[in-house]
């Protein structure tokens, strides 16, 4: 009797393992299955590629040319600093060696910041109410010379702005100042501009919006 009882007792057990084990086996079946859908149903995004930056639109004088008022044309997108430096500094850098400051007119920029980060390096920008053309950016590259580029208005249609490259890159032309140069071409900002000289080593004392000659209207500039 009691042999009789441990083999019925033993019977039990091994059944009630080989359920257990048959039980497992189908959960784990049911979370592979639940994984799978779920990377099914959740595939990875690919990464959205960067956004190129448009390159500058210029036009420079050749190497070897005389010297004149300009040394050619820009023709930004916007009358925002901050996003257009980057790309005429992209192009000018490896031609007229490193860009360090600017200068320009506040008339035309409603915002002028202290300094801009570029490609490797910072630009200091500098603003002048009277001594520099409204339609002209002085660059400076250290120790290495100063450039002047006449600013074509962001809005200037194409057939104008090329003929503006044109006239400021062409050193058979007659001298003009930037905004004769613009009045000529009949363009929309057509104001003849005498420009006072103006010694580089000075632009250091008007960065960030100081200035001899205070405008009537200066420039919004960012808190420090």
């Amino acid at each position: 009797m009691n042999s009789t009882e441990g083999t019925s007792h033993t019977g039990c057990h091994a059944g009630s393992s080989s359920a257990m084990d048959e039980t497992r086996a189908a959960a784990e079946v049911a979370r592979r299955r639940v994984r799978i859908m779920s990377a099914t149903s959740h595939p990875t995004l690919p990464r959205p590629e960067p956004v190129a930056v448009p390159a500058a639109r210029l036009a420079l004088r050749s190497d070897g040319a005389a010297r004149g008022l300009l040394d050619g044309a820009w023709w930004p997108r916007s009358r925002d600093l901050l996003s257009e430096l980057p790309a005429l500094t992209a192009v000018l850098d490896p031609l007229w060696g490193r860009i360090t400051r600017i200068a320009v007119n506040p008339m035309y920029w409603p915002v002028i910041p202290r300094k801009v980060p570029v490609d490797g390096h910072i630009v200091k920008v500098g603003w002048f109410a009277d001594e520099i053309d409204p339609h002209k950016v002085l660059l400076l590259s250290y120790g290495i010379g100063r450039w002047d580029l006449l600013i074509i208005p962001p809005e200037t249609g194409t057939g104008a702005a090329a003929r503006l490259m044109a006239a400021a890159s062409d050193p058979d032309r007659p001298p003009l100042t930037a905004s004769a140069l613009i009045a000529a071409d009949g363009g929309p900002h057509g104001v003849t501009a005498t420009e006072a000289p103006l010694d580089p080593d000075k632009v250091g004392e008007y960065e960030g919006g100081v200035s001899a000659v205070v405008p009537e209207q200066p420039p919004v500039r960012p808190a420090a």
